[in-house]
């Protein structure tokens, strides 16, 4: 019943767009809102579940705090923004490309830190991050507008038809996500995945039994960036216009919230943390709070880990 009503949900919103018109013609107003916006904010909520698993790699799976995921998202969206509205190339050849970019990014990024845990290895990500944004933000040359703007990025076409409209989004980021949720299940109960339990619980030990850290870790570095500058790649088309500010330090940590409150290390965490922060975050945006929505997010999100400490779902709960 869950994956019909998956599949099926564009039907069910632009059904309740009928509906409420209806209702209209009888002078009976309710406070319903339009499918295209329950639309786009669950493909916002799906865009940051796709981003929640590929940060879930590095520090759910490997045991190595991140602190910024948030340059391969940039990586991606720059990537194919460019390629497609200066270039003119197409979407589907701007997205692998784009995979592979942060892909690289991944690895330079993990090759001087292969030997860094905890604070430091934190500290790298944060500094990594921050070098991407300023980058992209005052280097006016490389990216062609001021703060990183980019403009006018075309939809993808497909068989002649151009995927612009939410429902045909849904759909799109839908089929990114099965993807990239059977790609880390694959990867996670595989030998690679073993590999890298074994290095999260004890790395020392790992390596005396004979597991090469170097590799593993690269391994998970370049998959988690990967991963990433996918979602950078969806989000620059879905956005039309990009700039420097959606890829700012805060967006790590917003990720990052959303895998510790799924519970980190697991997938279905991840996928249920981000879905609930996406949606909360925009239901108190549209409730008139004012500027108190930030403080009850924060008393939320103190409340679940007060009572959840290991997050709503644990490691142990993982299938």
């Amino acid at each position: 019943m869950i994956l019909i009503g998956v599949v099926c949900l564009p039907l069910l919103t632009y059904g309740a767009d009928r509906f409420v018109d209806l209702l209209y013609e009888r002078d009976i107003v309710l406070p319903i809102p339009s499918g295209d916006y329950i639309l786009r904010i669950v493909v916002q909520a799906c865009l940051y579940m796709l981003l929640a698993l590929g940060l879930n790699i590095v520090p759910g799976f490997t045991g190595l705090l991140d602190l910024g995921y948030v340059g391969f998202y940039l990586v991606g969206g720059y990537t194919a923004g460019l390629l497609m509205a200066r270039l003119g190339w197409s979407y589907w050849i701007a997205l692998p490309l784009a995979a592979i970019h942060g892909a690289i990014w991944g690895l330079l990024r993990g090759a001087p830190t292969l030997r860094l845990t905890g604070d430091y290895f934190a500290i790298v990500t944060f500094g990594f991050s921050e070098l991407l944004f300023r980058v992209v933000k005052n280097e006016e040359w490389l990216i062609g507008g001021p703060n990183g703007f980019v403009n006018d990025i075309p939809p993808p076409t497909l068989f002649g038809y151009e995927i612009y409209k939410y429902w045909q989004q849904y759909y799109h980021i839908l089929i990114l996500l099965a993807l990239t949720i059977l790609v880390v299940y694959r990867l996670q109960n595989s030998r690679v995945g073993r590999a890298w339990a074994a290095i999260r619980e004890d790395e020392r030990a790992a390596e005396s039994m004979g597991i090469n850290l170097r590799e593993y870790k690269s391994i998970a570095f370049a998959v988690s960036a990967a991963i990433g500058a996918v979602g950078g790649a969806f989000f620059a088309q879905f956005q039309v216009n990009i700039s420097a500010g959606a890829f700012e330090f805060w967006e790590s940590i917003f990720i990052l919230c959303m895998i510790v409150l799924g519970g980190v290390g697991n997938i279905k965490g991840a996928i249920i943390g981000a879905g609930i922060l996406a949606s909360l975050g925009e239901l108190l945006r549209i409730i008139p709070f004012g500027g108190a929505r930030y403080l009850i997010f924060g008393i939320i999100l103190i409340l679940i880990m007060r009572f959840r400490p290991a997050g709503l779902l644990s490691m142990r709960q993982q299938n």
